[in-house]
């Protein structure tokens, strides 16, 4: 905006406040008031002609930018100065009547909130008062009645902690509506003041507001509000002069919208309208309510995100993907926006680039981390499952494998929920995707490394659910993870093994080609080598085998002559550990003269102290009850022990455990 139009600008607005003023003195009971303002209006009508004259020899138009000061002059200049007065009187008395009516609700809003304060009504008496504030921004008894509410909300949550997440919702609520109350007041404020960057988005967003222009008018125009939207002031404003409705009702943005992608000037005008949306919510979550709590604006936010056109995908990404910074925008969007086809647009980007794939997830996870989208999601996982199949037959050399394994992540990460698990296992399609992709990844495991880490903890996780999609798929898994025991990789290794113990006891068939592939003694490796989770797992692989075939029982005492590291495991304190530790060693007693070697040790003293602890896990009882059966049947010697150390009754309680189970 160069000097002169500013100057214009500043004069024209400086007239429209003056003549205000004046109608409002004109309207005055004081007669003295009323006849002064009269003189003063004659001389200002005076004043305005000569300017006009004047305007008119400097005014040009400049053809290749939109100029909302020019327009505004332009439309004072076709009027003559009666008829100009005239619409200013006439708007300040509808505003003014505009004004006592919302006084009046204001005041029923405010007597309706207290009369629910004091019956404890709560949420009722918030939302009243904030409803009165919308009717009148100056009231500052509802400011204070609404303070008072927050106050008893804090209350609230003292007494009954099981009601924070509600509490929680209201007190943001709050919060939020005296920020934006307070961004109100400065933004009118700067405006009155004639701040230029205030002033010219006001106008532009009235020069905007023209209908029926050529889809260029309004892309140069929203390009040039964009650019002037810096601060919050202009945010804010954007908002109070019904910024978000003169963008998205204007039948020709609409147009654009829904046929965008046939004709670049209607592209043109989706990204500009996208830009502008994420200029003006940057950093302010009433903007972003206003945004997302509209319904064609959400639906389309949803819409856009499918588009054939990649510029109008890529800034409706950056869009969404600005709202998930908050908890008030990811609310937002799990409240009001259609999340099935949300998810669907989103796993679609995994065909794109790197860096739109990763934004792409990096906006799924921060909706999966949140409870209320956990809770949408097991509801309506039917839907959404075919688009995460979808996912399973990526191909791993095309996709983004960063990407790629962020995906897997959140849905292994999803089926922790039982509900959720259960759909997933029960989905035929579902799991043979895991294991297609598997097939594909082993091609290359070293490139694929990280896609077949997350993918195994998918597969661990859809394996706690029982009964298996089938025999088969068991199988085949089994197999699969047999395979990767070979890997040097120890992540791999783990989750295989993890894998394993809850697959191979599926068949007695995969067992022998378990036990054919050295299983025994790879496990026996784990347990002297692994971490923790490392042992979990092969102690329980090595309980399934010895359980099943006297072969392993023979290769376990064969690699571990004393038994010492299973006795080892006996201390732990992990109860699952404990307790197949207990099994294998059960199961070990059944090989020849295993149990007299023992005669010497304390094993009887610990299987029968585990045998009579309170432990969480039953299995630990029972299995310990087992294994002091075993041996006492293998070894007649240790009955006497068993006697003497008054054995038989714990012994005896724990066949309750046994028969129950």
């Amino acid at each position: 905006m160069d000097a002169d139009q500013e100057k214009d600008l500043q004069k024209f607005l400086k007239n429209v406040d003056e003549i205000s003023n004046l109608i409002q003195e004109m309207n005055s009971d004081d007669p003295v008031v009323q006849q002064k303002a009269v003189l003063e209006t004659e001389k200002r009508l005076l004043l305005m002609e000569e300017d006009q004259e004047e305007d008119e020899c400097r005014t040009t138009l400049n053809k290749t930018m939109i100029s909302p000061p020019q327009t505004a002059m332009k439309s004072a200049e076709e009027i003559n100065s009666e008829a100009f007065l005239a619409s200013v009187e006439k708007d300040a008395k509808e505003r003014a009547k505009r004004r006592r009516e919302n006084k009046v609700l204001a005041d029923a809003l405010k007597e309706k909130g207290n009369e629910a304060f004091a019956e404890g009504n709560y949420e009722t008496a918030i939302l009243c008062y904030s409803e009165g504030l919308e009717k009148l921004k100056d009231m500052k008894v509802l400011y204070t009645n609404r303070a008072q509410s927050r106050e008893c909300y804090k209350k609230i949550l003292e007494i009954n902690p099981k009601l924070q997440t509600q509490v929680k919702d209201y007190l943001n609520q709050v919060d939020l509506q005296e920020k934006a109350d307070l961004q109100e007041k400065e933004a009118r404020e700067l405006l009155d003041s004639g701040k230029n960057t205030a002033v010219t988005t006001k106008n532009l967003l009235e020069t905007l507001s023209k209908p029926d222009q050529i889809p260029l008018f309004y892309a140069g125009g929203i390009e040039i509000l964009t650019e002037m939207i810096k601060e919050c002031t202009e945010q804010t404003l954007f908002r109070t002069h019904n910024g978000f409705s003169i963008i998205s009702d204007n039948k020709v943005i609409r147009r654009c919208f829904s046929t965008a992608g046939k004709d670049a000037v209607e592209e043109t005008v989706c990204v500009s309208v996208l830009k502008l949306w994420q200029a003006v919510c940057s950093g302010n979550e009433e903007n972003q309510h206003v945004l997302v709590m509209h319904h064609d604006r959400a639906r389309l936010l949803a819409a856009l995100l499918s588009s054939k056109v990649l510029a109008i995908r890529q800034q409706s990404l950056a869009l969404l993907l600005q709202l998930t910074q908050t908890e008030s925008g990811r609310s937002l969007i799990i409240n009001h926006l259609d999340l099935t086809r949300l998810l669907e647009a989103l796993v679609s980007f995994l065909d794109f680039s790197d860096k739109e794939a990763n934004t792409a997830m990096g906006l799924f996870t921060d909706l999966a981390l949140e409870e209320r989208f956990q809770v949408w999601f097991q509801a309506n996982l039917p839907g959404v499952l075919p688009a995460l199949t979808g996912v399973l037959k990526t191909d791993p050399k095309v996709s983004s494998s960063s990407a790629l394994c962020q995906c897997i992540a959140i849905m292994g990460n999803l089926s922790a929920e039982p509900a959720t698990r259960r759909h997933m296992a029960a989905c035929e399609e579902f799991g043979d995707g895991c294991l297609d992709l598997l097939a594909r990844c082993e091609e290359d495991v070293d490139l694929f490394r990280e896609v077949i880490y997350t993918l195994l903890g998918l597969m661990m996780n859809l394996c706690l659910q029982a009964p298996f999609v089938s025999e088969v798929w068991a199988v085949e898994v089994s197999r699969r993870c047999l395979s990767l025991l070979n890997s040097q990789d120890g992540g791999i290794l783990t989750r295989a093994a993890g894998v394993l113990s809850r697959t191979l006891s599926s068949s007695l068939k995969i067992v022998e080609e378990a036990l054919r592939a050295g299983m025994v003694k790879k496990m026996m490796k784990f347990l002297k080598t692994g971490g923790e989770t490392a042992s979990r797992y092969a102690i329980k692989i090595l309980a399934i085998c010895t359980n099943s075939y006297h072969e392993a029982r023979e290769e376990v005492i064969r690699l571990d002559k004393k038994l010492s590291m299973m006795m080892k495991l006996l201390s732990s304190e992990d109860e699952v550990l404990v307790g197949n530790a207990a099994l294998c060693l059960g199961n070990c007693m059944e090989v020849p003269n295993v149990a007299s070697s023992l005669l010497k040790t304390d094993l009887l003293q610990v299987l029968l102290k585990l045998a009579g602890s309170d432990t969480q896990k039953t299995a630990v009882q029972v299995n310990a009850g087992i294994a002091l059966g075993k041996l006492c049947t293998a070894e007649p010697r240790f009955v006497a022990q068993l006697r003497k150390l008054h054995g038989l009754e714990i012994l005896n309680s724990t066949m309750k455990y046994i028969s129950d189970s």
